[in-house]
């Protein structure tokens, strides 16, 4: 079985309640193994056991209360 990383970077994150919101939501996609977040670069990598559509992961932040920058 073959992983998959990718790395979002989340805007409006502040805290740790923040981050873990975010990894929540984002661990509740289909497929996805662990999700590492940077707080102070809101730099968000997940690991999956497949490619995961960065859509899919955009939604998920946006479920969480926050935004992925372009």
């Amino acid at each position: 079985m073959s992983t998959a990383t990718t790395t979002v970077t989340v805007t409006g994150m502040t805290c740790g309640g923040c981050a873990a919101r975010v990894r929540d939501e984002i661990g509740r996609v289909s497929g996805v193994s662990s999700v590492a977040v940077d707080i102070a670069s809101g730099e968000v990598t997940v690991a999956s056991t497949g490619p995961v559509e960065r859509a899919e992961l955009a939604a998920a932040v946006v479920r969480a209360g926050y935004a992925v920058a372009d």
